[in-house]
């Protein structure tokens, strides 16, 4: 059987190429920049909001594309390839099930900063209360303090009307799962996606969009097959990705069942570059010049 080599690579963010300090390094961008030299097309496929990315990647960090928001947004370059939104009411009925909850939550807008509802603001910041429990990662727990600090515009009311995602938290996993467990019973009377990339985080988008079905209209954009795709990821949303794709590759850090999903797994973690290492690796003939490169169309 012919084993074809990878043409796209669709790249998670938070814990495959973002260490746990929300940090991507400089040889990351390197990699990804002499991949996309030789012909290989670079994809970002990520649970973040568009406006969340240039925070965290190196200055000149540049892709063919991104599908951000677990899939509800794909970008090439400052073209929108598609935008899915979610239902006004919806969103109305979960910030007020998720305030009787006590449910720390964060509602995403198309080009405008994620808001919480100033009502809510006591609770959510009892959420984050220090110390950090131990079973939360670092990561996340920086950028909710991030959040509620700086990133958060608190309204007295939901303004504007086209939105990516509900991110939600909890300190414990107790609470998540109770909200969870609403979510799905609300699921009952109002169709939507959630999904998971933590023990302590659930997100909320519209039904039927996951970072697959995101994948699948920027292969289209770019006449590419499913066939020629490699993803790398590490978590519960990172799974339609995986289960998709032709080469699924786990990060080292991910827990055994998104390994078990997987062809391979990187040598390296999240915090070891892992990305980087693996795709040296990975494609070192092509980047070395012994192996035909692609020629983009």
């Amino acid at each position: 059987m012919v084993v074809l080599q990878p043409k796209a690579i669709f790249l998670d963010m938070d814990g495959t190429i973002l260490n746990h300090y929300n940090e991507a390094s400089i040889h990351t961008k390197e990699i990804i920049d002499d991949l996309r030299k030789k012909g290989i097309y670079v994809f970002i496929a990520t649970g973040r909001a568009i406006n969340e990315i240039k925070k965290v990647v190196p200055p000149g960090f540049e892709v063919d594309g991104m599908v951000t928001s677990n899939g509800m947004t794909g970008y090439v370059g400052d073209e929108v390839l598609f935008e899915h939104s979610l239902d006004i009411g919806l969103v109305e009925t979960v910030i007020e099930k998720a305030r009787n909850s006590k449910v720390y939550y964060e509602l995403f807008p198309y080009e405008a900063s994620r808001i919480t509802l100033k009502q809510d603001k006591q609770y959510m910041e009892e959420e984050m209360r220090e110390p950090k429990p131990d079973s939360v990662g670092i990561n996340e727990w920086m950028s909710r303090q991030q959040a509620i600090e700086k990133n958060i515009d608190w309204k007295d009311k939901v303004e504007g009307t086209k939105f990516s995602k509900f991110y939600f938290f909890a300190r414990t996993k107790e609470h998540i799962n109770q909200w969870i467990n609403e979510l799905n019973q609300l699921k009952k009377e109002i169709d939507f996606t959630i999904s998971t990339s933590s023990d302590h985080n659930v997100e909320l988008m519209v039904a039927n969009v996951n970072k697959a079905t995101g994948i699948q209209q920027m292969l289209k954009r770019f006449n590419l097959s499913e066939e020629e795709t490699m993803g790398i990821g590490d978590s519960n949303n990172d799974i339609p990705m995986l289960k998709f794709v032709k080469f699924p590759v786990a990060m080292k850090n991910a827990p055994d069942f998104i390994k078990d999903l997987a062809v391979d797994v990187t040598e390296f973690t999240c915090d070891e570059d892992g990305v980087y290492h693996y795709l040296r690796s990975r494609f070192q003939s092509l980047l070395n010049g012994t192996e035909s490169g692609y020629v983009k169309a």
